[in-house]
């Protein structure tokens, strides 16, 4: 799978935790390994403009998706046996993220991780126009999100013990490999 970063925000972000929840979403969503994805970062004024331009509305916005069209309209792009594919281009404003990150109480990290699995999800066909299309998606959203914080945190966890160990074994000098023995 391909996933494309272009951080034009300003906004110094990891751009590799970002790649990994879109990874982890398109994963989750059993997309096809061959399927190729974009995200872009902005600033506030080029998100107005997008905004503006696709989707009549001022004011700049904290997420836009873009879908390719190469998709059989019949058939959405999650659908089993789906080969590969563009499926289009995320855009995420961290500045706008930020102001909604402190609102919700938690890391602008974050609430760009939630944003990206809610980009994912509509370049996937899932939307939020109506009551049951909005429970459907956040609970989709909810749940990957869940489980990808889940999941940084086991591996964090991982690694901690991993570099405990090495600490250990290096203290006891178990950290070099001894000479070999011949069992002859």
């Amino acid at each position: 799978m391909s996933i494309e970063i272009a951080n034009e925000s300003g906004v110094s972000v990891p751009e590799a935790s970002i790649v990994s929840a879109a990874r982890f979403a398109l994963d989750k969503m059993s997309v096809s390994q061959l399927a190729e994805l974009s995200v872009v970062l902005v600033e506030l004024d080029a998100m107005s403009d997008l905004h503006e331009r696709w989707m009549d509305l001022s004011g700049p916005t904290d997420v836009m998706a873009f879908p390719m069209d190469e998709y059989d309209s019949t058939r959405r792009p999650d659908a089993a046996g789906a080969g590969p594919a563009l499926l289009g281009d995320i855009v995420l404003c961290p500045a706008f993220a930020k102001d909604q990150a402190e609102k919700a109480g938690h890391e602008l990290l974050d609430e760009l991780h939630l944003l990206t699995v809610h980009g994912v999800l509509h370049l996937l066909g899932y939307d939020h126009a109506e009551p049951e299309e909005e429970r459907e998606m956040f609970s989709l959203q909810k749940r990957i999100l869940g489980e990808f914080q889940q999941a940084q945190a086991e591996a964090e966890q991982a690694a901690a013990q991993r570099s405990a160990d090495s600490r250990l074994l290096g203290a006891a000098g178990l950290d070099e490999p001894g000479p070999a023995s011949s069992s002859d």
